[in-house]
Formats: structure tokens, C-alpha cells, sequence
């Protein structure tokens, strides 16, 4: 701030003297650059600033323009700077991806209906996908930290347009970062460099020992990631803009945390400027999240972790819902989660068992369901929430033996709803509750089979996996699952959590299939750099080809990444 001297008492100026230099001042003034020494107010004795007018700018803060600025750079010091990247290049293959059939435009096989159908073409592709992160971290104090992690996804390729000039083979322009020719449903250009994380994190906030406060962009990665996880397999993975508090201590560890995962009425808050909304909706909804979870560490060799989760989505039930009532996160609910997950390690043997249950209210605009929520497009929440989900496993590893061997068996569980495609067709009949589990934003690939085709949602699987680490650097695991539906009239959700394919309304048909996974990885220079690789095969069951109208064709999938991080 700049200097503010105290004189005795006011200067006073005969009248003329007082006429002629506010004559200069207005006419030099804009013209004048002073210093803020130079241009320090002048002040009664006992007299303070107390209510500086705030100051706006068009540009970053650089230097002082301002009295009120403090010197920029000064408390810097490199020694508290600290850098971590990484870069993944990954190709991958998949073939058949609908058992013999197309993929519409939102990853289904085949539309709702009454008759069993499939989408004309085939779904067979490769492509490469690359990731670069670089996060730049400052410690201001040991406890007062900056973040900033910067990354760029792209597919291999996907520079520019695939015709025209910059196209057409020619890698296009790597300037515009693969933006691509056609924006996205919000009229704005495809690009892929952005911010995953940015925040500060205060450790000790106010004083208090054990408290911290995160504010800004963050991850949010919980237990077995089943509901949040980081989603590092993606190529872009999940964030979240928002607040969170920790305490922490020998006996509890405590989360609680609020963040707005959709923001609609922009039209006077737009960080690019006022006047355009990021939606088209009647601009009359938001949707947040309100987490607390908890973990209780006084149980020795367990981890009891008991949590409560609020999903408020205000944006209209006919914006999000283009899959029905299972369309994830969808429009015009409230959803409450009560969960708890135990964890267990003691000698050779670990153990995790997660139970949850989602109640609340969701909307919808359909005609089938105007009996219970008035006309359509009225927007009442009217459609109750009852959805349950469980997740286990039990695991032995032979840590005495050669290459320590690991057996694992697992049960997973999540409710559907037989009216889950109310909304699509009138065959379904009427909407009356919206039972599907919803799966927030979990890592759901570590969890159901690696070729990801599977969420947590209207499902139960079996599986068994096998580890061994033939070395100190090489891991291979094998992993089989065995899937089915919940319920057969709700549909079959991919683990982005669309759906994968719509259920006939007369189904009757669980058994989506079997699937065999096999994965090597390979570490170099004690983890910092690693290659890896995968195959995975599905045998399709009697449900995808009972409501795909056609002898559904086996699945197959390969991948191999190298990846190096410091």
C-alpha cells in the first residue's frame, strides 16, 4: 500500500490560489504518472482510509498501478517453487464395439423401442491418445501453498480438419491445439488445453491445528474411488471447482466440502464477459454438490469410513435426459447418499466392503408421468429416489512366496429401475420412480473388467483376479468377471455411464456376458518411467443379442501406453 502521511492540521489557500490549481489539476492530471510515495494522500491527524473504492482492471496485475497495490515479486523465492509432469502416449484398439453392429453418436448400440434393433454399420476403430500435465506448485509458507496443474489431451491427428487447408494429412496447425473446425453443442471452439487443477490450500486455517482449507479446482478422490476418483485413465480425468475443509487427527479425518458442478445463469457473471449463458435453459438452475466424509482410524488394521453426499441439480429435467431417467446427472433432482465403506489389512489378507443408498426426488417432462407431476414441462419433483449399491472384495497375497502371488474375489451390486426408459417410449409405460443408482464421477476402471464396459449402475458381477510381480519391475495381473443386469427392463450403462444399449420393454434377459483381462506393466527407473500392456475379450450373452435383434459378435480390445512422470 502506498504511504499515507498525517499532517497537523488542514492547508488552507487564499481563494485565487485555490481556483487556478484545480485548473491545473484537471488538465494535467490524467496526464501525470506518480510514484506511490509521490502521490500519497494527505491525511487529518488520527484519520485512516477505511473504505478504498475497489479497483478494476482489464489486464493482470504486473506491477502497482494503483496506492493500494502491494509490491509484486518481492516475497518470492525459488527455492519454495516446485514442478511434477508426466506425458502418456497410449494406442489403443477396439473391434466390434457393438457386437457386429453401429454406434450412435452418444456410444448406445440401438434405440429404444418396442422391437429389438441395432444401429446399421460396424464400430471398429484405433487411435492414439496423448496427456501432458505440468503442475507448478509454490509453497508461500509451510503452510500456504499455490497449485497450478496445466494439461493437454489430444488425439493423434485430430489437429485442424481432416479436409481443406491445414488438413487433409497435412497435421494441421499445432497452434490452435486441436480445436476442431465444428464446436461443440455450446457454439465454442473443441479444444483440449485447460486447467485440472488450481487452487490454494491453507494447513492450520484460522489457528486451528489439523485444519486445512482448499479453495479453487481440485481433485476429489475418496475410498475405492466407486463414487469419486481422479479417473487418471482418461484423458482428461475429473475435477471439480470448489471448497473443501479437512481436520484431521490420531482418532478422525474429516471432509467437508461444497462445489458447483454446473453454472447457468451467467448472463452478469461470465468470466469472459457478461451477457452470454454457457446453457440453453430457462436459466433458472444450478446443480452443486455438498460432500462429508469421514475416516475413522482408532480400529487397528481397518479404516471405517462412513459419508454423506447432497446432489442438487436444478437445471430442467428436459435439458439432461436424453437417456431416459438413467442419463447421468440427471436434470431436476435432489439425491441424498448415505454411504460407509470398511477397509481391512492384516497380514496376508485385505478386505473392502461399501454400502450405499441414494433417496431423494427427481423431475420429469415426459406426458407418461403428468398423473404425478402436472403438465409437462412443469418441472415438479415427483418421481421418487430409492437406489442401492454395494461393492466388495476379499484378497490373499502370499507375500512368503516367489513372485508374492495375489487372489482376489469380488461381488459388485447396483440397483436399476424397470421404468427407467419411460421417458424414451410410451411402451415402457408410466414413470413412477427413477430407481437407478447414480455413480457421481468414479475411476470406474479399475473396478468391473478393464475394457470399461460396465458402470456401477443396474448391474451384478462376479469376478476373480490374480497378481504377481515376477520381478521388481514387472507386474502382470489376470482378471475374469462375469456380468449381468440388475433389472432387465433397465438398460445396460458403458463405464462413462451412458447407456451402452436400451432394453426392449418385454425383456427378460440378464446376461450381458463374460470377460477375461490380461495386463502387463514394466517399470523402468524405479517407477518413473513405464510401459505397459493389455488385452481384453468379451463373450457376449443372451441379452445383447436378445435386444440387438442380431447374433452378437465378440468383443475385442488391446492397448499399450508408455508413460514417464517426475
Amino acid at each position: 500500500m502506498g504511504t499515507v502521511r498525517t499532517i497537523p492540521k488542514p492547508i488552507v489557500w487564499p481563494s485565487w490560489r485555490t481556483v487556478l490549481l484545480a485548473a491545473i489539476t484537471a488538465a494535467v492530471g490524467p496526464f501525470t504518472l506518480c510514484s506511490p510515495t509521490e502521490g500519497a494522500f494527505e491525511l487529518p491527524e488520527g484519520e485512516k482510509i477505511t473504505n478504498p473504492i475497489v479497483i478494476g482492471r482489464g489486464i493482470p496485475q504486473k506491477e502497482a498501478y494503483e496506492l493500494f497495490d502491494p509490491q509484486i515479486g518481492r516475497n518470492f523465492d525459488i527455492r519454495n517453487l516446485w514442478l511434477r509432469a508426466d506425458l502418456r502416449v497410449r494406442p489403443e484398439y477396439r473391434n466390434n464395439v457393438c457386437f457386429g453392429g453401429g454406434i450412435g453418436a452418444s456410444g448406445q448400440c440401438n434405440a429404444p423401442g418396442i422391437a429389438p434393433n441395432s444401429l446399421p454399420g460396424s464400430a471398429t476403430d484405433q487411435f492414439v491418445q496423448q496427456m501432458i500435465r505440468l503442475g507448478i506448485g509454490y509453497d508461500l509458507s509451510p503452510n500456504v501453498n499455490f497449485y497450478l496443474e496445466l494439461i493437454d489431451s489430444r488425439t493423434w491427428g485430430g489437429n485442424g480438419t481432416p479436409v481443406g487447408p491445414g488438413g487433409a494429412g497435412n497435421n494441421g496447425d499445432p497452434s490452435i491445439q486441436t480445436c476442431g473446425a465444428t464446436p461443440d453443442p455450446g457454439q465454442r471452439p473443441v479444444c483440449t488445453l485447460g486447467v485440472r487443477a488450481g487452487y490454494m490450500l491453507i494447513r492450520n486455517f484460522v489457528g486451528i491445528q489439523g485444519l486445512g482449507l482448499k479453495a479453487g479446482r481440485q481433485y476429489l478422490v475418496f475410498g475405492d474411488q466407486s463414487l469419486f476418483g481422479h479417473f487418471d485413465w482418461s484423458n482428461t480425468g475429473f475435477s471439480f471447482d470448489g471448497v473443501m475443509m479437512q481436520y484431521s487427527n490420531s482418532i478422525v479425518e474429516s471432509h467437508v466440502g461444497w462445489f458447483r458442478t454446473a453454472e447457468t445463469d451467467l448472463l452478469q457473471g461470465a468470466a469472459v464477459g457478461s451477457g452470454q449463458a454457457n446453457i440453453v435453459d430457462n436459466a433458472h438452475g444450478d446443480a452443486d454438490l455438498i460432500i462429508f466424509y469421514n475416516q475413522i482410524k482408532t480400529v487397528p488394521g481397518f479404516l471405517i469410513e462412513p459419508y454423506y453426499i447432497y446432489y442438487y441439480n436444478n437445471i430442467g429435467g428436459g435439458a439432461i435426459s436424453s437417456q431416459g431417467l438413467g442419463t447421468p446427472k440427471h436434470g431436476d433432482q435432489n439425491r441424498h447418499t448415505l454411504g460407509a465403506r470398511v477397509a481391512m489389512k492384516k497380514g496376508y489378507f485385505d478386505l473392502s466392503s461399501e454400502v450405499v443408498y441414494q433417496f431423494g426426488q427427481m423431475g420429469d417432462t415426459a406426458a407418461s408421468a403428468s398423473s404425478l407431476c402436472g403438465p409437462p414441462g412443469g418441472e415438479g419433483k415427483c418421481l421418487h429416489i430409492s437406489a442401492l449399491a454395494t461393492r466388495n472384495w476379499i484378497g490373499y497375497t502370499a507375500f512368503n512366496l516367489p513372485w508374492k502371488p495375489r487372489i482376489a474375489f469380488n461381488f459388485d451390486y447396483a440397483s436399476g429401475d424397470s421404468g427407467a426408459n419411460c421417458t424414451l417410449n410410451s411402451a415402457y409405460g408410466p414413470c413412477k420412480t427413477a430407481n437407478t443408482f447414480e455413480n457421481f464421477f468414479p475411476t470406474n476402471h479399475i473396478h468391473m473388467g478393464y475394457m470399461d464396459v460396465q458402470a456401477w449402475k443396474n448391474m451384478i458381477s462376479f469376478s476373480a483376479n490374480i497378481q504377481a510381480r515376477p520381478t521388481m519391475s514387472d507386474h502382470i495381473e489376470l482378471w475374469y468377471t462375469n456380468l449381468h443386469l440388475a433389472n432387465a427392463r433397465d438398460n445396460w450403462y458403458r463405464a462413462s455411464q451412458g447407456v451402452y444399449v436400451f432394453s426392449q420393454p418385454g425383456n427378460t434377459e440378464t446376461d450381458i456376458g463374460d470377460e477375461i483381462d490380461v495386463v502387463w506393466t514394466h517399470f523402468i527407473m524405479n517407477g518413473m518411467v513405464a510401459f505397459q500392456g493389455g488385452y481384453g475379450h468379451l463373450w457376449p450373452g443372451s441379452y445383447i443379442s436378445k435386444n440387438l435383434g442380431r447374433t452378437a459378435a465378440g468383443q475385442d480390445w488391446a492397448y499399450v501406453q508408455l508413460w514417464i512422470n517426475f
